[in-house]
């Protein structure tokens, strides 16, 4: 278990992004992580981004590192969205 500001979390992965593609609602980034495994983020967003501003945020984001951590004391979960549009929790 590593440590990430005060409370303690797992690292869960840390990401490369090799390629990223603006899609209708935000962003889908690819990349590879430290443990050699293929990862897929989607970063969604919640309001409307001009095509000017979504060409600097894909600059940027080509350019990052992503590393995700999840509390060492919740259990891992995932969220899903339904077919009607609402999030549900499946455990992993």
């Amino acid at each position: 278990m590593e440590q990430a500001g005060t409370s303690a979390y797992l690292k869960v992965a840390e990401i490369e992004v090799s390629d990223v593609r603006p899609d209708h609602f935000g962003f889908t980034l690819q990349g590879r992580g430290a443990d050699r495994a293929d990862y897929r983020l989607e970063w969604h967003l919640d309001m409307p981004v001009d095509p000017r501003t979504k060409a600097v945020l894909g600059g940027l984001l080509a350019q990052s590192d992503w590393r995700v951590w999840r509390s060492a004391t919740t259990p891992a979960t995932r969220k899903r969205r339904s077919t009607s549009g609402q999030r549900t929790d499946h455990h992993q």
